[in-house]
């Protein structure tokens, strides 16, 4: 097991690497061998790493990649030879791989409570960052992020898409023509959007947690208190960990903590949010159990000009619109009630059109479509709904101050302490 890196002789070591380059010569000039390219690391090498967004991202040149079980850094490295890229660096220490200055980007794919963390150690150590969803796994982390980016001067990218391409789950259509249905107010202000399996999205409770676990015998091959990292310390049981760490709130949130982004960030791009957040949140459904995260009946986000977003999660809103305002609804598939909407749909003008080449956003230093600043602002949705949860119960925020409001509970949620000695 590599030595940890002391987190002051990392800071130390990082900055000296990165004073002097901060954008390598070699993205200034369009060169395109190998030894050009940018180059990339993976931070753990789970189910989601192996996906076309990281193992198999061939814009850039993957180098190196870490994982605290060693089965799983081996896999890595007979993944890496069989997708072309050689003989790469592996470790189980991801600060070994924050300070390697061929290491241009980090792919964060670990569990959400690393997210925050791994993002702000990789913008210090002057790396830019693919993280995966959600943002980080409370709104205090995800504020720290957006202070450590806007800092370091680095190029986010968060590992979600469709307010920009590709079928929005089960709608049956992109996002662009929802776009430009808002944009256009052909629905008037303000606007509901119901998100649920009435309206193609599953909220995904099979993943909740167990509440029976007994402590197993750690393996040998597995660094559990590094897995942990943050996380306060539990009893090591398999069901804690890899594909089944989502139940747990002290890793996740469940279906809604690690899908919410993917449905939510839309919703956010469509109603006009992506500098706000919910004033009012509203919650029903069963008490949560203080380690396993369960389901709920209904969370409801109330915004400062009136707009909505409803997850329905108990099928009680069947025939419910996607969206639906003053003037008009539409329905999955682009069903609508707006007259002659398909004509309408073809006069619009397009939306304003985004940043989603994140090579070229390195290379020109150019804001990505989703970024630390509008992905913070759709993953705070995502967790003031899992702290409403918890808390069992509604409360009040303050989206300029990023706080509750008079409400120390909540706050206890929204701002929580990490595992020592690891902090941001």
């Amino acid at each position: 097991m590599p030595v940890p890196i002391p987190r002051r002789a990392f800071l130390k070591r990082a900055s000296a690497l990165t004073a002097f380059t901060i954008i390598p010569a070699r993205l200034l000039r369009s060169e395109t061998a190998p030894s050009n390219q940018l180059t990339r690391a993976l931070i753990g090498f789970g189910g989601i790493a192996h996906s076309g967004n990281h193992l198999g991202y061939k814009a850039t040149r993957l180098v190196a990649l870490c994982d605290p079980d060693a089965k799983r850094v081996q896999d890595g490295i007979v993944q890496a030879e069989k997708n072309g890229y050689g003989k790469i660096f592996t470790c189980r220490d991801f600060r070994e791989i924050l300070a390697r200055p061929e290491v241009d980007i980090i792919h964060i794919c670990t569990p959400p409570h690393w997210h925050g963390i791994m993002s702000v150690m990789a913008a210090e150590a002057g790396k830019d960052i693919w993280c995966e969803k959600p943002m980080t796994r409370t709104i205090g982390e995800g504020r720290r992020v957006m202070e450590a980016v806007k800092a370091n001067g680095r190029i986010f990218r968060l590992n979600t898409w469709f307010r920009f391409q590709s079928g929005f789950y089960g709608f049956g259509t992109e996002v662009k023509p929802l776009k430009k249905i808002m944009e256009n107010r052909l629905l008037g202000w303000p606007v509901k959007a119901v998100v649920g399996s009435v309206t193609g999205f599953s909220l995904k409770f099979g993943w909740s947690g167990l509440t029976n676990l007994k402590p197993e015998p750690v393996p040998s091959d597995f660094d559990y208190d590094l897995w942990l990292g943050p996380a306060p310390f539990k009893p090591y049981h398999r069901h804690r960990t890899h594909g089944t760490f989502r139940g747990y709130w002290d890793y996740d949130g469940g279906g809604l903590g690690d899908m919410g982004q993917h449905y939510l960030d839309p919703v956010q791009y469509l109603l006009e949010k992506d500098d706000t957040s919910p004033i009012k949140i509203e919650v029903s459904g069963p008490p949560q159990h203080p380690d396993a995260v369960g389901s709920f009946h209904r969370i409801t986000y109330t915004y400062a000009d009136g707009c909505q977003i409803v997850l329905d999660g108990n099928d009680s809103l069947q025939g419910s619109p996607f969206l639906e305002g003053p003037k008009g609804k539409v329905w999955p598939k682009l069903k609508s009630d707006v007259p002659n909407l398909e004509a309408l749909l073809q006069e619009l003008p397009e939306p304003a059109p985004q940043q989603t080449d994140f090579v070229e956003s390195i290379k020109l230093r150019r804001t990505f479509a989703l970024n630390e600043r509008n992905g913070f602002r759709s993953a705070t949705i995502v967790n003031l709904g899992l702290v409403a949860m918890r808390l069992g119960r509604g409360f009040s925020f303050d989206p300029v101050k990023l706080c509750a409001v008079n409400d120390p509970a909540a706050d206890r949620f929204i701002y929580q302490q990490m595992r020592a000695p690891w902090v941001i």
